[in-house]
């Protein structure tokens, strides 16, 4: 059989597989997924994990409940060497093996794009993983926790304050669910007033989301603005060392929280690694049918799709010509190549990709969100549960769509969540702290004694001959009738209470 490499489980990747599985006949192929985790992670669900509105294990989809059929192996693919067909994998225990394939499909997804600044690399988060999401969640009330115990000042300005840098419609999306649960959590903590938290998003560019129209941005900005979170425009992150906000026009303050938004880029342990043709942008080179090449040539045996491609944009309406990175693009792909993998298997020709963008969708908190598709916009909460709505059918299998319904359900009558699990991140502390640890031997203390007295003897004592033989006496000697203790001489009494061993001090009887 012809064996099938799928580089990554994200959308496109885990996709390709679910539709391989239906629509491969028995026998016709053999298919073997690699991802380094266990799981497809559905990221428009990443700012509502992070406000607690969903679950976090809700958000994400595990490649071995749902691909019963196909091998998947949690591993690293960190070279692929089409020329030869092979991949290596490189597991996290083991050594690095050679995959054999006849055909590698490349799903590998997209990391989060920074820029050397000062201070980001030690102090911001992304927004591309579970991880990342839930970490951000942790923050937050662990902040509030801290600032509730402190008066006014600039340490508890510190904990209060929240940076997003990035006004696309991730970046939008993290704050406004942010702002929404910030504002959720006063009634928990009293000790805490709504102008007491400050929240600050900076965008390089004079607009946020690019993807609706600047009548419905400056809706979301004033929105906002009203909710008490300050968007700034036209404005550079220049540091961010220790947690010290600087910005371009010369404002500066403190944060404990900085989440990046700003860009992604091609998953580099793919593209910097492998012998197939990678654009002046850094992306897999991708034909209109989703085989790996250019117009005039074709890479057999080599597919692509996602995020880490550059695909034309047939529909006209993509950035540069290329479908942009998004959701909407990669389940869609995934879907497409898993059909045209099949007819190339049985001779026939494949499709190209053609979809129009139907519109953009954001959730700003429980509530509010805005919708726009050509000239006309929703806003408000109409918008907010057209988001819902359609994020929750867009969820792959109706186990997830199930838990992800039935936790917004809970949610509406019983709240959100507000605890944090950041001491997750040191399961071992507490036990660590109090668990029992064997003593020294005897024999290993005693000679670690006569080291230490040889290094520094102690100062002469003069003590009676009876206090000396005190402790024999109370080994071996038959018990005694009770005496007055024997005082010793002043000048030993003085001595015993500085210099003088413990065995010396001990009173005679």
């Amino acid at each position: 059989m012809p064996k099938i490499l799928i580089v990554g489980g994200g959308y496109a990747g885990f996709y390709t597989a679910w539709k391989l599985e239906k629509w491969l006949r028995k026998g016709e192929a053999e298919v073997t997924m690699v991802d380094p985790l266990p799981y497809m992670t559905y990221q428009p669900f990443l700012p509502e994990v992070a406000a607690g509105s969903i679950e976090a294990r809700h958000a994400v989809v595990a490649h071995r409940r749902h691909l019963s059929k196909t091998n998947v192996v949690t591993a690293k693919v960190t070279h692929i060497d089409h020329a030869s067909k092979t991949a290596t994998i490189t597991p996290p225990v083991g050594e690095p093996y050679e995959f054999a394939y006849d055909i590698v499909v490349v799903t590998a997804g997209a990391v989060s794009r920074t820029f050397p600044i000062p201070g980001v690399a030690d102090q911001a988060l992304g927004l591309k993983t579970i991880e990342e999401a839930v970490a951000i969640r942790d923050t937050v009330l662990t902040n509030f926790d801290k600032a509730s115990l402190l008066p006014a000042g600039p340490e508890r300005d510190r904990l209060l304050t929240f940076v997003v840098i990035g006004g696309g419609f991730a970046g939008i999306e993290v704050f406004a669910e942010l702002r929404s649960f910030a504002t959720s959590l006063l009634k928990s903590y009293p000790q805490i007033g709504f102008d007491d938290i400050q929240f600050h998003l900076i965008e390089a560019m004079g607009r946020i989301m690019p993807e609706v129209s600047v009548p419905t941005s400056l809706w979301v900005i004033d929105n906002l603005d009203k909710r008490g979170a300050k968007i700034h425009l036209n404005t550079q992150l220049t540091s961010a060392v220790d947690g010290v906000v600087e910005l371009s026009t010369g404002e500066k303050f403190e944060t404990d929280l900085i989440v990046w938004t700003a860009g992604v880029m091609a998953n580099p342990g793919i593209v910097r690694h492998t012998d197939l043709p990678i654009e002046e942008r850094g992306r897999l080179q991708v034909r209109p049918d989703l085989r790996v090449g250019t117009a005039d040539e074709i890479i057999e045996g080599a597919w692509g799709a996602g995020d880490i491609t550059a695909i034309p944009d047939l529909s006209g309406g993509g950035v540069g010509g290329f479908c942009v990175p998004n959701a909407q693009h990669a389940v869609r792909q995934g879907k497409l190549m898993a059909q045209n993998i099949v007819a190339v298997l049985r001779g026939e020709g494949p499709k190209d990709y053609i979809h129009k963008n139907m519109g953009a969708v954001a959730g700003l908190g429980v509530g509010q969100g805005v919708f726009q598709s050509g000239k006309l916009a929703i806003k408000g909460p109409l918008a907010w549960i057209a988001h819902r709505g359609y994020h929750g059918l867009a969820m792959p299998s109706w186990e997830r769509k199930l838990r992800v319904v039935w936790g917004w359900v809970n949610n509406f009558f019983l709240g959100r969540d507000i605890v944090s699990l950041a001491a997750v991140e040191s399961p071992r502390a507490v036990f660590v702290e109090f668990a029992s640890r064997p003593k020294p031997a005897a024999g290993a203390a005693a000679p670690a004694k006569a080291a230490s007295a040889a290094v520094t003897p102690p100062a002469p004592v003069t003590v009676p001959a009876a206090a000396a033989a005190a402790p024999a006496a109370k080994v071996t000697a038959p018990r005694a009738p009770r005496k007055a203790p024997v005082k010793a001489p002043a000048a030993a009494r003085a001595t015993t209470a500085t210099d003088a061993p413990t065995e010396a001090a001990t009173p005679v009887k």
